[in-house]
């Protein structure tokens, strides 16, 4: 509809190659929400370009439809996550057959667009250093994305990633055959058991921190891998400690249901502290510290208002 002028349910769905009676009760549904314009005297459907600019894949990171597709997959454990509400508990990972992909095709959006040349950059000299060659650990890697993209941006670096989720390990692996990289390892692994002391220069987590059944041993693991000069940058959701706080965050309800029907659950599951998605910049601040970091910096990226950039130094 992004393409099309003002048409007809026929025209539309004849574009789309879709059923017209199921189109036209779906264009009703987004017409009383405001989503498309409908137009009584010409029977026609239009889709204006300021809200295709947030609500289609060609708006890149500002994409707020594609954060909707978790909506039907969490209402898949809606009966799991009401037993836990009588009688404690989480879920597992598995019980979430798309997150995966989903989780995947959300960051990378944001990766493929200023991961390189807008994250790595935050960090004084990092690019330098990449360019001239360390060794870079991702915790919680997913499908390996941004490792790959670093990879391939960085030949003369050294790169891990680790993730307990085999599915996600495999899609590591296999774009990183596709793109014929030879400087990457994945490995499927829980992060709290790493026991690497001193071994990398750099070490990232891009929006995994949060879902970590024990973040606190995870962050002093990351600290410990750490050589003395090396930093650890983490990127985790833009919320805040504070429920009153969260109240004028415009998605700040969309955090807390994802929260509950995925992260803090599944970390429960997992008899971790559960501290879900909204755990907050202050208490992410605040762990950095009991893990070592002294010298913590908190970066906004305009291109991903969703999360926060923590840059941290032993």
């Amino acid at each position: 509809m992004a393409t099309l002028p003002p048409s007809t349910s026929q025209q539309i769905a004849d574009a789309a190659g879709l059923d017209e009676r199921y189109v036209r009760e779906w264009l009703g549904g987004l017409s009383a929400a405001g989503i498309v314009r409908y137009d009584p005297a010409r029977v026609t459907f239009e889709f204006p370009r300021s809200h295709a600019a947030v609500l289609t894949r060609a708006a890149g990171p500002d994409n707020l439809a594609q954060l909707m597709q978790y909506i039907p997959m969490l209402g898949g454990v809606e009966d799991r996550v009401l037993e836990s509400l009588q009688h404690g508990g989480g879920l597992d990972y598995a019980e979430y057959p798309r997150f995966q992909a989903t989780m995947a095709e959300e960051s990378a959006t944001v990766n493929d667009a200023v991961l390189v040349d807008g994250i790595l950059p935050l960090v004084p000299g990092l690019p330098d250093r990449l360019t001239a060659g360390i060794d870079v650990l991702d915790v919680g890697c997913g499908s390996g994305h941004a490792i790959n993209l670093m990879a391939k941006a960085f030949p003369a670096s050294r790169f891990v990633g680790y993730d307990f989720s085999a599915e996600g390990i495999a899609n590591a692996r296999a774009e990183a055959a596709e793109w014929g990289l030879t400087n990457t390892r994945f490995e499927a692994v829980d992060v709290a058991g790493v026991d690497e002391p001193g071994h990398f220069d750099l070490v990232t987590a891009f929006d995994a921190v949060h879902d970590q059944a024990h973040p606190a041993r995870v962050l002093a693991n990351i600290r410990s891998a750490l050589r003395e000069d090396g930093v650890f940058l983490m990127v985790d959701i833009k919320a805040s400690s504070n429920v009153e706080d969260n109240a004028a965050l415009p998605w700040g309800s969309y955090l807390y249901a994802i929260s509950m029907f995925h992260c803090m659950s599944v970390s429960l599951g997992l008899d971790g502290d559960g501290l879900g998605t909204v755990w907050g910049t202050q208490l992410a601040e605040r762990m950095l510290g009991d893990a070592g970091f002294t010298d913590v910096a908190i970066v906004d990226v305009p291109a991903d208002p969703f999360n926060a950039y923590f840059v941290a130094r032993p």
